[in-house]
C-alpha cells in the first residue's frame, strides 16, 4: 500500500502546482491548509479517472480473449492476450491501493494517527517555496544547458521536491530519488521523465561531493 510518505510527497506536488509563482513569495500555513483539501480531491479524481482507463484495459482484454477463442486462436495471441491482462490487473492493484487510502483520509486526516500526514505536507510546501530562490537556483546549475523554468510545472516541482529531500531534509538518496521517478511516471510525459532521470542523476553527484 501507498505509504504516508509517498502519499505527502504526491499531496505536496499538487499543492504546489495550485500556487502560482507569484503567490509564492507570500504564502504561509493557513494558505496551505486551504488547499491542502482542494489537492485531495483532485487527487481522488486522479484516481477515479485511472479506474476508469484500467477497466477499458480490461474491458479489451477480455474482447481479445473471445474473439481468439471463437476465432480458435493460436498459442502466441493467447499468450499476448494474457500478457496484456496481467499488466491491466498489476494497474489496477496498483490504482486500488492508492485508492483505497486516499478515499479513507478525510475521515483519517484528523485523528491523531493520521496528523503526521498533513504536517508532513506543511513542512515540505513551506520547505519549498522558503528556500525557492536557492532551490531553483542549483537546479540550474546541473541542468545541462537548460533553465529549471523553460519546464512544464509539474516537472518543476517534482525537481524542487526531490531537491528539498536531498539537500535540506535529509531523505536518502535513493528513496528521494525513487519518489521523484514515481511522481515523474505518474504525472510527466516521456521527455519530463527523461529530464527530471537526468538532473537527479547530477543531483546525486553534488550531494555526494
Amino acid at each position: 500500500m501507498q505509504n504516508k510518505k509517498s502519499l505527502s510527497r504526491e499531496l505536496s506536488l499538487i499543492v504546489l502546482g495550485l500556487i502560482s509563482d507569484k503567490e509564492q513569495s507570500s504564502f504561509n500555513q493557513k494558505k496551505i491548509d486551504v488547499l491542502f483539501e482542494a489537492a485531495l480531491e483532485l487527487l481522488i479524481t486522479h484516481l477515479r479517472d485511472e479506474l476508469d482507463n484500467c477497466e477499458l484495459d480490461l474491458e479489451n482484454a477480455s474482447q481479445s480473449i473471445l474473439e481468439s477463442e471463437l476465432k480458435g486462436g493460436v498459442n502466441s495471441s493467447i499468450d499476448e492476450v494474457r500478457n496484456e491482462m496481467k499488466k491491466a490487473l498489476t494497474r489496477i492493484e496498483s490504482v486500488m491501493n492508492s485508492l483505497s487510502i486516499t478515499l479513507d483520509f478525510p475521515r483519517l486526516i484528523f485523528s491523531s494517527s493520521q496528523s503526521d500526514i498533513r504536517k508532513n505536507v506543511n513542512n515540505r510546501i513551506l520547505t519549498v517555496i522558503n528556500n525557492i530562490e536557492k532551490i531553483d537556483n542549483e537546479i540550474d546549475e546541473v541542468m545541462d544547458g537548460w533553465r529549471l523554468k523553460r519546464l512544464p510545472r509539474v516537472d518543476r516541482d517534482i525537481l524542487r521536491l526531490a531537491y528539498a529531500d536531498i539537500k535540506i531534509l535529509n531523505t536518502p538518496i535513493p528513496v528521494a530519488c525513487d519518489e521523484a521517478v514515481t511522481l515523474a511516471n505518474k504525472y510527466s510525459d516521456t521527455h519530463g521523465r527523461k529530464m527530471i532521470n537526468g538532473v537527479l542523476r547530477r543531483l546525486q553527484k553534488v550531494k555526494v561531493k
